[in-house]
Order: structure tokens, then C-alpha cells, then sequence
């Protein structure tokens, strides 16, 4: 039962991601090898299918290890072994991302001085460091909006001494970070910590820690895009060409596969298990329904990531150029921003990390926020940031001009925002960058910058400097847009509250009156007795 229902609604999420990839790929310009469009349907129903089989798995494994592992952690008494271990999980549940993986391969191939290895490392590192971070400020208590104002303070300062080719990257990375395996875990973790060590016991400790976590591996490519410069003497060296391929056999995906996600999925097991055997203690029937359901989630990320791989990043590449082909109108290429818009929109609601936020948020509020809502404000934050980032490569102004004053408007939001809706906005903006976006967006933006580049010629930015940032606007405009909606939903609530008293109000009156009245004629039911 459970299956179907979860299968009905990703089906219905993702209708609008294949009616946009048909009516590009089918209708404005229509792909010349027939074998891709089996490709394209192939994809299309393994993302589906996949991403069932992992939400349906992550019930009943990943969530509950996450929530057990944060939930004891409280045993270990000492304060820093619970940052030691935050740290640790955090590392290990980043290192081999999906859409970490997925990004560091692009960046690898458009400036090959990245070596793939130490790019997910160094951004594993900056999100261990901050996990660890975060629960020191549960334990804390720290307040969560001046910790955001002074992360991202030092953020922009670093920025003055980092590399272009590395600014927008880095923002990008952070959101690709927090994927289909990262999130769901670090949240489950935060709701464990926060439900036993939070002084308040309250909600508003439960999110905050993905957004916390996101700025770590910002800061930590920041650094690393300035050691590889002081090493290259000031040059930092990097290739036109971006090509991702069209991948011929989908059992060969799949295959390439297999480590990778294993990889990414079972160190976390590996680690649950010494707390299972010393401080949890699962009955055994329990235990193995969790193993049994981590195998399910393995399947079901095996074939969302495979069909990526097999059927969407190439169709990605290939819209991005179709609308800045030199054969076409001018004013064409503004057609993309439309394009953009939709395809942010539908691939949010199809991203498995959002729709694993959605819930959680639902049932933390006993259901006085849909994950629907969330979903659907996200997913338009996340199409007009997707807009954003197209006007960006085509104008090729530089990202700065758009982030910061977008920044801005943020940090000056929370004062006007409930820290729960502060905590939540910032996780929304880290859980967006997932394995579809990675692979699906950012091809296209860099199919898009590459298109650019050829036309332009010798003075046009790098691939690198104008294809990333897509990740980076859909990492700042669900932090706007979701904390609009806690500032309705707190007016809502207000207005309630308000209409509530002024009934309780109402009818104390009426209550009183009611029974000064009764007195009144008692009293002259005495009067009338006593005359007579």
C-alpha cells in the first residue's frame, strides 16, 4: 500500500519534468538519433520507479538509524565525542554524495587541475566539520540567527581572496552536498540530538543543522581554490570543452554503478552497527527489517542515479545549446528562461531529499504544514532561480552581482521570521542541489555557457566561471522564499490565535452576563416571596 501511494505521487511530481524534456527534445528541436528518445523513456521511468523504491526504503532504515544514533548519542555524556561523532557521520554520509560524485566528474573535466577525489574530500571535511558545529550549538543553546549572520559574513569576506573560477563552484558544491543519502540522515540525526539534548525540547532545534552544514564546504573550496592558485603561481588553468556523452548501455550504468552507490550508502550502516551492539540493542527482528530495508534503498538509488546517468545528463547538454544555436532567431535564446523555470520547478518536486524534508516538516508540525506546501514553494524558488542563473550566462555578468544582494535580503528576512521557519529555510536551500539537479540542470547551464563561449570568442568567460552557480541560486531562493512563507504562516497563526481569544473572550461575557441575569431574577424571586 505504501509502494502504490508513494508510486502514484512521484508519478504525478514528476509529469511536468517529461512534459518539458518532450516538448524540447520532440517538438522545438527535435533530436536526431531515434535511439535517444529510448534513452530519454528509459530514464524517465527509471527516476521514477528508483525513487520510490528509495523513499519506501528510507522509512524504514536510514530515517530511524539517523534518529537512534542522534537519540543515543546523549550516553557519550562528553561533549566532544558528540562533536567528534557528528563530525564523523557527517563526513562519511557526504564523501561519496551522488550528486557530489556527479559534480566533481563535471568539474574534473572542465578544469582538470580538480582531481575528483580531493574535490569530494575536501567537501565531505567542510560538512563533517559543520555538522559537528551544529550540534555543539544545540548544546549550546546559540542562537541560530546570529550564527547564520556570522558564518555568512566571513563567507563573503573569504570571497575577496578566492579565485573566480572557484566562487560559483563552491556554491554549487555546498548545495550538491546535501543529497538523497546526506540530508535524510543528518536531519534524522538532528531531530534525535535535538529531542534529548536540546535545552528547549522544542521543534525549532530539530532543523537548522543541513543549513549549518551547508556553508562548510563553501568555505572549505574557498580555501582550496586559493591553495591551488598560490601553487600554480597565480594561474589557475582551465578547458572550454564540456562533453558528458551519451551513455550506450543502461546494464553498463548500472554496472559502473554498483561501488559507487554501495559507497555511499553502507559506510553509514557499517557505523550504526557498533552503536546497535553496545548501546541501542534493537530487538533482532527490528535489526534485520532495517538491514533489509537499506538494501532496498540501495536498489532504489542504484537505478534513480543509473537512469540519470543513461538518460538524462546528455538530453541536459543538449537543451541548453538548442536555444543558442546560432541558426536561430536572436531573441530564441530568451525562450530558455520559460524552459529554465519549469524544469526547476518539476525537478524539485521530483528530488528525493526534498520530498523527505516535506515529511519530516509535516509530521514535526502534527500536520499544520503540508509537505505539499513546502514542496510547492520550493519548487517555485527554485524555477526562478533557475532563471536567475540563465540570465546570468547569457548576460555574463558576474554571479556576485546577483548572490549578494540576494544574501542580503535573506539575512535581513530572519529578523522578521520564527527560528523555526529560519532553521527550515536554510535546510530547504541546502536539500535542493540533489542527484537530478546536479545531473540534469547543471548540464544544461553548462551546455548553455559553452554555447556562450563559442559564440562570443576570445572574450567571453570560462565554462568554469559562467556554466556553475545554478546550485547556488537554488540554494539562496528557497531561504527567501520559504521564510515568506513562515512569515504567513505565522500571521495565520497570529490571526487564529486572536479570533480564538476573542471567542473565549466572547462567550466568558456572555457566560457572565448570563448568570448575572439568573442572579438578578433569583434575587427577585426572593423579594416577591418575602412581600407576600
Amino acid at each position: 500500500m505504501k509502494f502504490l501511494r508513494t508510486l502514484k505521487e512521484v508519478f504525478f511530481s514528476s509529469l511536468p519534468l517529461a512534459a518539458i524534456i518532450i516538448l524540447v527534445c520532440g517538438v522545438i528541436a527535435p533530436m536526431e538519433d531515434s535511439f535517444d528518445y529510448v534513452k530519454l523513456a528509459v530514464g524517465y521511468a527509471g527516476v521514477v520507479f528508483g525513487q520510490v523504491l528509495f523513499l519506501v526504503g528510507l522509512d524504514v532504515s536510514v530515517l530511524p538509524i539517523g534518529e537512534l544514533i542522534g537519540s543515543s548519542l546523549i550516553r557519550l555524556k562528553k561533549t566532544i565525542f558528540i562533536i567528534f561523532f557528528g563530525f564523523l557521520f557527517g563526513l562519511l554520509a557526504t564523501v561519496a554524495e551522488p550528486a557530489l560524485s556527479v559534480l566533481a566528474r563535471q568539474t574534473h573535466m572542465i578544469m582538470p587541475l580538480v582531481n575528483e577525489t580531493v574535490f569530494i574530500w575536501i567537501m565531505g571535511t567542510g560538512i563533517g566539520v559543520f555538522v559537528g558545529f551544529a550540534m555543539y550549538r544545540v548544546l549550546k543553546d546559540m542562537g541560530i540567527k546570529v550564527v547564520f549572520v556570522v558564518l555568512y559574513v566571513i563567507t563573503f569576506a573569504l570571497i575577496i581572496f578566492t579565485p573566480e573560477e572557484f566562487i560559483a563552484l563552491a556554491f554549487d558544491g555546498s548545495g550538491a552536498t546535501t543529497g538523497d543519502i546526506s540530508v535524510p540522515f543528518i536531519l534524522a540525526l538532528g531531530i534525535g540530538v535535538s529531542a534529548t539534548m536540546s535545552k528547549h525540547k522544542s521543534i525549532d532545534d530539530t532543523f537548522g543543522i543541513i543549513g549549518l552544514a551547508s556553508v562548510g564546504p563553501i568555505i572549505a573550496l574557498f580555501i582550496y581554490g586559493i591553495i591551488l592558485k598560490i601553487m600554480s603561481d597565480g594561474v589557475v588553468p582551465t578547458a572550454v570543452l564540456y562533453d558528458p556523452g551519451a551513455q550506450e548501455s543502461f546494464v553498463g550504468v548500472v554496472l559502473s554503478n554498483l561501488g559507487d552507490v554501495a559507497l555511499a550508502l553502507f559506510p553509514v550502516v557499517i557505523c550504526f552497527l557498533p552503536f546497535q551492539f553496545f548501546m541501542i540493542k534493537l530487538p533482532r527482528k527490528e535489526f534485520i527489517r532495517m538491514l533489509l530495508g537499506t538494501g532496498v534503498v540501495y536498489v532504489g538509488l542504484l537505478i534513480f542515479l543509473s537512469s540519470i546517468d543513461f538518460g538524462f545528463a546528455f538530453a541536459g547538454k543538449y537543451i541548453g545549446e538548442v536555444f543558442l544555436d546560432p541558426v536561430r532567431p536572436d531573441g530564441f535564446k530568451w525562450l530558455l528562461l520559460i524552459v529554465g523555470f519549469i524544469l526547476g520547478g518539476a525537478i524539485t518536486l521530483t528530488e528525493p531529499a526534498v520530498t523527505v524534508l516535506g515529511e519530516q516538516l509535516e509530521e514535526i508540525t502534527n500536520g499544520h504544514v503540508k509537505k505539499m506546501t513546502i514542496r510547492g514553494t520550493l519548487a517555485i524558488g527554485i524555477g526562478f532561480a533557475a532563471m536567475i542563473s540563465i540570465v546570468k550566462i547569457i548576460t555574463q555578468i558576474n554571479i556576485l552581482w546577483f548572490l549578494v544582494p540576494l544574501y542580503i535580503v535573506a539575512l535581513i528576512m530572519m529578523k522578521y521570521t520564527s527560528k523555526l521557519f529560519v532553521s527550515l529555510a536554510f535546510d530547504s536551500g541546502g536539500v535542493t542541489g540533489g542527484a537530478l539537479t546536479s545531473a540534469f540542470l547543471t548540464p544544461m547551464t553548462l551546455g548553455t555557457a559553452q554555447a556562450v563561449a563559442l559564440a562570443t570568442g576570445p572574450g567571453a568567460q570560462s565554462v568554469l566561471t559562467n556554466g556553475f552557480g545554478i546550485i547556488a541560486f537554488i540554494s539562496i531562493t528557497p531561504i527567501i522564499a520559504v521564510q515568506a512563507l513562515g512569515m504567513i504562516y505565522d500571521m495565520r497563526t497570529r490571526r487564529s490565535e486572536e479570533a480564538a481569544l476573542a471567542n473565549e473572550r466572547e462567550g466568558l461575557e456572555k457566560l457572565v452576563s448570563h448568570v448575572g441575569h439568573a442572579g438578578e431574577q433569583s434575587q427577585k424571586g426572593k423579594e416577591d416571596s418575602g412581600n407576600e
